[in-house]
């Protein structure tokens, strides 16, 4: 991009905003910034609802631009929950939203991309801060409050600062048992719960280049715990090949020019991670596992928008497989789609005769309000985001880890490596 001779070379958030934006834009410039596509589910759409209705505004900007999952408290817990679910239900009926999905359907980071809302060059925001995770897909993904969210419903835009962006490199190949997961803690172990605070990071390197759609958006859901404002991995051909036949509308990549500039730079060695675990009750509270002291599980837990896909469900059947569970052990596929898929490979038949428990598609015990709450002592491994006091209970630990991490525990009764199993 060139203005009045200057040549500025940008990063993929700059470029995305400048195109928001109609106007170029720098770090730290604040924009006005039209949104392609918006998403609030049953947790927060209830509260931009209130602020759209004070705003008394009557249409909303767009309806085929936004999305509405029903994921955190589903299936209703209480008559409360089931009366803020009808009133939702009410008004995407009367404003005509037709991406709406109600219980079951699944958590909203994996509806957006299973149905081709998140795509390159695009910026997807959404009242929940794990909306990072549509950077997986080149696009800039990003959560907001409520209030905001009412008022992109009402005007399709926010405004912004651009933020700096950080550039994290990979390179190497993972070893046995070690997951994308594994990295994504061992990158926050280092960078530090507010190591990149309001910055996009943006991933590079081999490691991340021949990961999965999955992995990558493991990574990017992540990016949050270290205060990070997103997590963008440079669309490929694994970016295009998952959009294919699902992509909602065209759309045009971008990518970071060769000399942008980055406030800060950080490099890894995939090789020298291994398992990871991060413990109560702090997500950059990180060790390796051979290093943590031998800790007894209550509870073992594989889901969430982080850990809860195909791919994930099937690392923890390989290691179930002809094995019975230790401790009681929650499953809770991503989406409906994930769960018919795994239903139909034969992954729930193996963890239900391995005596886990299936739950419906949705955050289940992430959320901790109504499903998989531990007592107080209790301990849960969980592949979940959040690890903090009171978030599965107000008296229990939870420590972070991968599918495989999170199997083996549940076989053993104690956090262990895999790679034991």
């Amino acid at each position: 991009m060139a203005t009045n001779g200057v040549i500025f070379l940008s990063t993929i958030s700059e470029k995305i905003f400048s195109r928001a934006a109609g106007k170029e834009a720098k770090a730290n410039d604040f924009v006005i910034a039209n949104v392609d596509y918006a998403m609030a589910h049953d947790g927060t759409s209830i509260l931009a609802l209130k602020s759209f209705k004070e705003m008394e505004v009557e249409k909303a900007w767009n309806p085929e631009r936004i999305i509405i999952p029903f994921d955190h408290l589903t299936p209703a817990n209480t008559d409360t929950t089931a009366g803020l679910h009808q009133n939702t239900r009410t008004w995407v009926k009367e404003q005509g939203i037709k991406n709406f999905y109600d219980i079951g359907e699944g958590i909203c980071h994996q509806l957006l991309p299973e149905n081709g809302f998140a795509m390159p060059g695009k910026l997807v925001v959404g009242a929940d801060s794990h909306s990072c995770t549509y950077g997986a897909f080149g696009a800039f993904g990003t959560g907001v409050g409520a209030t905001d969210m009412a008022e992109i419903f009402a005007a399709g835009k926010l405004w912004f600062r651009v933020p700096e962006s950080i550039k994290i490199t990979v390179e190497g190949k993972l070893g046995k048992h070690v997951y994308s997961k594994d990295m994504t803690l061992k990158i926050i172990g280092e960078l530090g719960v507010a190591g990149a605070t309001y910055k996009a990071a943006e991933f590079y390197g081999s490691t991340i280049e021949n990961m999965s759609m999955s992995g990558r958006m493991t990574l990017c859901n992540m990016a949050i715990e270290m205060g990070a404002k997103t997590g963008i991995v440079p669309p490929d051909k694994t970016t295009f090949d998952y959009l294919k036949d699902r992509a909602v509308e065209d759309y045009e990549a971008v990518y970071a020019d060769e000399d942008a500039t980055y406030a800060s730079e950080y490099h890894f060695d995939a090789e020298n991670i291994e398992p990871q675990v991060a413990c109560p009750h702090n997500v950059d509270s990180v060790m390796n596992i051979s290093d943590l002291p031998e800790t007894k599980v209550d509870q073992a837990f594989i889901g969430t928008c982080t850990n809860g896909r195909l791919e994930d469900l099937e690392v923890a059947a390989n290691i179930l497989k002809g094995e019975k569970v230790a401790v009681r052990t929650i499953v809770v596929p991503a989406s409906r789609e994930i769960l018919l898929e795994a239903t139909r490979m034969g992954i729930i038949e193996t963890l239900l005769e391995a005596g886990v428990t299936i739950g419906p598609p949705g955050c289940g015990p992430c959320l901790g309000g109504h499903m998989g709450v531990i007592g107080k002592g209790e301990v849960c491994i969980s592949t979940a985001n959040r690890n903090f006091k009171g978030r599965m209970g107000t008296g229990g630990y939870i420590y972070l880890g991968s599918p495989a991490t999170a199997a083996a525990s549940a076989l053993t009764g104690e956090i262990s490596d895999p790679s034991d199993i």
